[in-house]
């Protein structure tokens, strides 16, 4: 095993925090802070909600590190934490508007990510976004997990709590759709 703290995957590190290396906690939130923030700001809409939001997320697995299954991917664990996390933040009222409302996300979050190589460009796309916006939120939240995340099927199926094969054909059907929608308001997606 590489003993360099940066080489190490997530299951080591929370082996190793388990362990009593509780400083190496902060390794994980380097590793995920920006995703799980842009992802809490994709269900949210609102920055410093998205933030506290994200902040209890990290807090509650760390908490609850121990229920975590070394066998298992991290990634998709602490995603359904801040995805569970989020759901209860608007259910207690703290965010006025519904889950599925169209809201303008803001442009200056998505500038501070753009050195982040895994976001897909043409989503970025201001026109794209609002697109994006207009459908059902079913297919949203798989092609963000999907496009902007670079999560794979079984990721998205563990976050989600739905199949593989369901992950897939929301994905299909989202992008579909998405193009559909892009096209009737003259945007090209392509």
């Amino acid at each position: 095993m590489d003993t360099k703290p940066d080489n190490l995957s997530d299951a080591q590190i929370v082996a190793l925090v388990l362990e009593g290396a509780d400083e190496l906690y902060a390794l994980i939130v380097t590793r995920y802070e920006n995703k799980l923030l842009r992802y809490a700001m994709f269900l949210l809409k609102d920055y410093d909600i998205a933030s506290d939001v994200t902040q209890e997320a990290f807090i509650k697995a760390y908490i609850n590190l121990r229920s975590f299954k070394l066998n298992k991917q991290f990634s998709s664990w602490i995603y359904r934490i801040l995805h569970n996390e989020a759901i209860n933040s608007i259910r207690r009222g703290k965010k006025t508007c519904a889950l599925e409302a169209v809201n303008e996300v803001d442009d200056d979050f998505f500038v501070r990510f753009t050195s982040d190589e895994i976001l897909d460009r043409r989503i970025l796309k201001a026109d794209v976004r609002k697109c994006l916006g207009q459908i059902n939120l079913k297919y949203q939240e798989v092609l963000v997990l999907n496009f902007f995340d670079n999560l794979k099927y079984g990721e998205i199926s563990d976050i989600l709590h739905i199949p593989s094969s369901t992950v897939g054909v929301r994905i299909k059907r989202g992008k579909a759709l998405l193009q559909k929608v892009c096209r009737s308001n003259g945007v090209n997606y392509e």
